[in-house]
């Protein structure tokens, strides 16, 4: 049983001068779901970029984020590498997802190495637009590891805070705060307007601008406006027949179009490749504020389809044939593979690697590799998919105590014995049992070795009270007593 999805955009930009180092662009949505774009059947229509870059380019219908949530999902898609081998997981609580609150006291490994610290060898600016999400202390910020430029944050945009109990979350330009949420850069929580997005889509186009001169160029561009709370400026508010989260997704829409006329007013749009995808499968906790999944079971937080497969649209005028669709098995860490391949970059040899390089797909639709892609909630492997076929080992949706609180997961969608408010073990007979998922699996098992976790602690003194730059603004906060504790993960 098939259910999921999410948003990433990667380009990749051939410049003038160093036509055999196309420039890479990935932009990566947050919470969005494959039902939201009209060429995958959205009733409103209301993404004429991201439809017409499908027509123009290929649909990718299986594309797998490597975790139902932001973090260890973005993790896996910047090192090629599952979270239970990167680290991005905790092992507090066996298969509940962790991510990086402001205060987690971990982040990214220094001993994974990223895709901006590998192209950086092939002579590679890097630029990353929006959020991070792999940890806010100075060693694993963005610019520690092998970005050149970056505006946006470390977390996502929740608040407004006090400022005494929670301090508000910084906005940074490089290494240096430039402001606070809800302080200096406005989002109204009762309107839902906000020009964070507008901010975004104008940093990336200046990016575009001054790198297609200069060399070839690695262009994260992660806005989060379809994140809860979302909000889109005032040129979109109340534009969409969806509420407020089709506002924000009209206006990431527009931000789409401005990024790829930007690539062609630039001249390398023939030289370029777009793939869009999302973190994750679309947040159905909230009707208001979260997307659709299509025909896929659940949403985010779960291994579901629709918790794990995001929509997939590669671009490349003049390489790409418009029109085309694959159903080749995607995971997102493969971007990560192909972009290093497509650069002439080997990649790490003393690892473990889960992404595969699949540029044959894109040039050759009808060219499938038949592989295994493997399903994790925190540190647990909940199913595997390959080809037509994906086995449930574990089943969990919501657990209970959220179920009574009104936090569902699979709203009106609950499946018997599947979408199970209590972990359930299915080791010994697999939902949809395949003998060959059951021996990828027992293969998997065999040879994984396991990251250090870097998601178990947590510790107030860690939050952004004082942010490098805040001395400057006179933003820096009183740091409470250190007291690190287990993080509590309920999902």
């Amino acid at each position: 049983m098939l259910c999921g999805l999410s948003f990433v955009v990667v380009v990749l930009a051939t410049s003038a001068a160093a036509s055999d180092s196309p420039n890479i662009v990935i932009m990566l949505m947050d919470d969005m779901g494959w039902g939201d774009l009209g060429s995958n059947g959205e009733p409103s229509r209301e993404t004429p970029h991201l439809d017409q870059l499908a027509r123009e380019g290929l649909t990718a219908t299986s594309m797998y984020t490597a975790a139902p949530l932001c973090s260890p999902s973005r993790a896996a898609l910047l090192t090629g590498r599952l979270p239970i081998r990167n680290g991005f997981y905790s092992n507090n609580t066996h298969g509940r997802n962790a991510y990086t609150p402001q205060n987690i006291v971990g982040g990214i490994s220094a001993s994974e190495v990223l895709l901006p610290e590998l192209l950086k060898t092939r002579g590679y600016t890097s630029g990353l637009i929006g959020k991070w999400h792999l940890g806010h202390r100075t060693p694993y910020l963005p610019l520690e590891r092998g970005f050149d430029y970056w505006f946006g944050s470390p977390n996502c945009h929740f608040g407004p805070y006090s400022d005494v109990t929670t301090p508000n979350i910084p906005v940074f330009r490089n290494a240096s705060m430039i402001g606070r949420y809800y302080k200096d850069f406005a989002i109204d929580r009762a309107t839902g307007v906000s020009n964070m997005t507008k901010m975004f889509t104008e940093e990336a186009v200046a990016f575009i601008q001054r790198q297609a001169r200069e060399g070839p160029f690695f262009l994260l561009w992660a806005p989060d406006a379809t994140h809860a709370p979302t909000y889109a400026s005032l040129k979109f508010h109340g534009t969409s027949r969806r509420g407020r989260y089709g506002d924000a997704v009209r206006e990431l829409d527009a931000g789409v179009g401005a990024i790829v006329n930007a690539l062609r007013d630039a001249n390398v749009d023939n030289n370029t490749l777009v793939v869009f995808t999302s973190d994750n499968g679309a947040a159905l906790v909230s009707k208001e504020e979260g997307g659709s999944n299509g025909p896929f079971l659940c949403g985010k937080q779960t291994t579901f389809e629709g918790g794990m497969r995001a929509p997939g649209i590669f671009w490349w005028p003049g390489v790409i044939a418009p029109g085309s669709v694959t159903h080749q098995v995607w995971s997102q860490m493969d971007l990560f593979s192909t972009a290093l391949q497509l650069a002439g970059i080997t990649p790490p040899h003393d690892r473990e690697m889960d992404g595969l390089p699949l540029a044959a797909s894109l040039f050759h639709p009808d060219h499938e590799f038949f592989r295994p892609i493997f399903l994790y909630r925190g540190d647990r492997l909940m199913a595997v998919r390959q080809g037509s076929y994906k086995m449930h080992v574990w089943t969990w949706s919501t657990p209970t105590d959220e179920l009574r609180r009104g936090i569902n997961f699979c709203p009106g969608s609950e499946v018997a014995n599947v979408t199970t408010p209590q972990p359930t073990d299915h080791s010994i007979a697999p939902v949809l049992f395949n003998v060959v998922l059951l021996e990828a699996m027992f293969a998997h098992r065999a040879k994984l070795r396991r990251g250090e976790p870097q998601l178990n602690w947590c510790d107030p003194a860690v939050m952004h009270w004082a942010p490098p730059g805040c001395e400057e603004l006179g933003e820096c906060l009183k740091v409470p007593a250190s007291n690190p504790t287990l993080c509590n993960w309920p999902h």
